[in-house]
């Protein structure tokens, strides 16, 4: 019996999609291998959207040359946003790369094939549902659209199909994901959105969450506002990239939204929903930003105090706008003193965010365990840790918090378990 391996780094669109293949390939009767040594196909689902996770690609493409001269019929498959139109010079590079497949494809001799729908690769509890592939913003900082190509949604009938199919053998919460879940439907002859897709999937009865990402400032409308407040099973949490807290900095960076805007959808989105958890993706050191520009960014996370920032430093993206005309002139040292301070920063505020849930009792979708006890996340999306003998896995129970911190939880099961 064949096996296969899949290493992904990057996106949950890339998580999705090596789900996706994973279940291809079971579908044909292959087995996952349990090393990458083992393996008698390796896929490699890549990302290039910061500089860090394409060494991470070509260190993993470079180690596998002698795997494959030991083993001449591994095949080797390379896809994700590392493969661009032409595939060329990927060839000449990797000659001993088997596949070369732009994100989402599948290679010709793995065809469809009719079979049941199997839990997911992330866990027996979740799964990530891809709603929309590409971008049409052109973030000048961005090689997304030019991987990944213009935005093209997947009709609702499809995904609502594939979520209660996965509902009915036991996965409790979706997460749908595209570039910009925003724009979803906008391209389809019904005129289809996201608000629709939600009240359709608040439906399914075996579903116990929903979530989705990612989002665009500029695109999220009323309309989706007033289905996530509605729609029971829709999680109040959210991840709303900023960016910058700078002006001229999203402009340059083409993000079509000034600060002012942004601060007024937090506000919307806290009237709405008071019990909300934000998040937010941060880019320091971005061509020109001056310390004051800086400053500003900062002060946006000290006055809006958002649950989670995900923060990294600007790379220039060959192929992109910026990398072309903006030189990537502010200094390594002060980007990661940038960095630094971001993350200290943010420490500091989720830390006093997450000390106000000591004592309470939070409704906990168990994913499984982790070194002897029991993981789980609140419906804000905070991971708890707690004991308990009986088999707890993809149940939503209840958990009193005993002891906060900045990035999770511990608590003690309460008597109370729901069974939904």
């Amino acid at each position: 019996m064949h096996s296969y391996f899949i290493w992904t780094i990057g996106c949950q669109m890339n998580q999705a999609e090596s789900e996706k293949i994973s279940e291809r390939l079971r579908g044909h009767g292959y087995i996952e291998a349990p090393s990458i040594n083992d393996a008698d196909i390796v896929i490699v689902n890549s990302c290039v959207v910061r500089k860090h996770a394409e060494d991470k690609v070509i260190n993993k493409l470079h180690n596998l040359k002698p795997l494959k001269k030991a083993k001449p019929n591994l095949r080797i498959i390379l896809t994700g946003c590392f493969v661009d139109q032409d595939s060329n010079e990927l060839r000449k590079q990797y000659p001993y790369v088997d596949d070369f497949l732009k994100p989402g494809e599948f290679p010709d001799w793995l065809p469809p094939k009719d079979h049941p729908i199997k839990t997911s690769a992330r866990s027996a509890v979740s799964a990530y549902i891809p709603i929309i592939q590409g971008c049409n913003n052109f973030c000048t900082y961005c090689i997304v659209p030019y991987r990944r190509g213009r935005e093209k949604s997947r009709t609702m009938a499809e995904i609502v199909t594939e979520v209660e199919q996965l509902a009915q053998i036991g996965i409790r919460e979706v997460t749908l994901v595209g570039q910009n879940v925003d724009s979803y439907g906008h391209d389809l002859p019904e005129k289809p959105d996201l608000a629709m897709l939600l009240t359709q999937l608040n439906q399914i009865k075996e579903l116990a969450r929903i979530r989705f990402l990612t989002n665009h400032p500029k695109d999220m409308s009323p309309r989706l506002i007033e289905a996530m407040r509605q729609q029971n099973k829709v999680c109040r949490q959210i991840n709303l990239p900023v960016q910058s807290g700078d002006d001229e900095i999203l402009r340059a960076m083409h993000r079509g939204y000034q600060i002012a805007d942004y601060y007024a959808l937090i506000n919307r989105l806290r009237q709405a929903m008071p019990d909300i958890a934000i998040t937010t993706d941060i880019i320091v050191g971005f061509p020109g930003e001056s310390e004051h520009q800086f400053h500003n960014t900062c002060r946006v996370l000290e006055e809006l105090r958002f649950d989670a920032v995900h923060v990294a430093s600007y790379s220039p993206r060959i192929g992109t706008y910026a990398a072309s005309h903006f030189a990537d002139n502010v200094e390594p040292a002060i980007k990661k003193a940038r960095l630094n301070t971001v993350e200290t920063l943010q420490e500091q505020i989720a830390r006093e965010i997450n000390s106000s849930f000591l004592g309470q009792t939070l409704e906990v979708l168990v994913d499984g365990m982790n070194k002897g006890r029991w993981q789980g996340r609140t419906r804000s999306d905070k991971t708890v840790f707690f004991g308990g003998t009986d088999i707890l896995q993809g149940k939503v129970v209840n958990v009193t918090i005993s002891k906060t911190g900045p990035w999770s939880f511990q608590g003690t099961l309460a008597p109370r378990i729901n069974t939904c």
